[in-house]
């Protein structure tokens, strides 16, 4: 059965608009969906709280994922605080959501992979009713049963319209998908495991393709982080990479490099990446090489 949401606004003390749902029918009190942002010439919402139980903990995870688990946190405190919540509509992605900020402009991107998993859950049905999977693509379920698929090689832009119909003004519809997503993320653990295994196996999958840019093999864990939070964040190009690992070894070197792209535009950034690997480094935890024979890491 179709959850039903009830929106409703608020302006609050600081001038912003918050926006808020709740599940009708039920005693569970409404809960913040994000808060309206303007962005250039574009409105949306955004959502970055980070909420005691609802934020990645990598020890939560680590059984089914070991190292990796660890390996993804520090982009993911530099995404979102580890929020499961986190949520903007305001860009060019139009509808972005998950702990690492996964943007719906891609086509086969790390958000329609992750939409498609969830589609795929027995309760997917309850949140997005118009919307099933075939052939491993999203659909829209009009009327008459016919259905209209939102998602291809080349193009997310019918399933950007669906999430969020425009960048000018925040519309119902864009607050109903969030709200449902957010409500979602909150009220199962389901999703949140499947945020995770997808961010998993994107930083899997992206190191068997820098290992054969950047030759990491046998690289300690803290260089190959900030290598891949640099392509996730997109603030650095392939020869600043390589030019920050032409180091002749001197990996601690190569760090400080690597932590220098961008620091002008993205130094907050930077500094919660460097921090949380210094404190994984500082626990033993990151105390590991990349073995790019098994993709996995090694100890040091």
């Amino acid at each position: 059965m179709a959850l039903d949401f009830l929106i409703s606004s608020e302006v609050l003390a600081n001038g912003h608009t918050a926006h808020y749902a709740k599940l009708n029918g039920s005693e569970q009190p409404k809960f913040l969906i994000a808060t309206r942002t303007a962005y250039g010439s574009n409105f949306g919402l955004y959502n970055t709280t980070a909420t005691p139980g609802l934020i990645y903990i990598p020890t939560d995870y680590v059984s089914e994922y070991g190292f990796w688990a660890y390996f993804i946190n520090p982009t993911a405190m530099g995404e979102s605080k580890g929020s499961f919540l986190c949520l903007n509509t305001y860009d060019r992605a139009k509808f972005t959501f998950s702990f690492m900020q996964y943007g719906a402009h891609v086509p086969n991107g790390d958000f329609v992979k992750l939409f498609r998993k969830l589609l795929a859950l027995p309760n997917a049905s309850d949140y997005f009713p118009k919307l099933i999977l075939k052939d491993s693509r999203i659909f829209y379920k009009g009327a008459s049963e016919v259905l209209n698929q939102l998602e291809n090689d080349t193009s997310t832009q019918a399933l950007m319209d669906y999430l969020n119909p425009t960048l000018s003004e925040i519309e119902d519809q864009e607050l109903i998908c969030s709200a449902r997503m957010v409500h979602w993320a909150s009220n199962d653990a389901v999703h949140r495991q499947t945020q995770v295994e997808t961010a998993v196996e994107h930083f899997k999958s992206n190191m068997v393709g820098y290992n054969k840019l950047y030759h990491l093999h046998g690289v300690p864990a803290k260089v190959c982080q900030v290598v891949c939070d640099i392509r996730h964040q997109g603030r650095g190009k392939n020869d600043e990479i390589i030019a920050a690992l032409n180091t002749n070894g001197n990996y601690d070197l190569a760090f400080t490099n690597l932590c220098a792209i961008g620091a002008a535009n993205y130094g907050s950034r930077i500094t919660t990446v460097r921090n949380t690997i210094n404190s994984l480094l500082a626990s033993g935890t990151f105390n590991k090489k990349y073995d790019s024979v098994t993709n996995s890491f090694v100890d040091l």
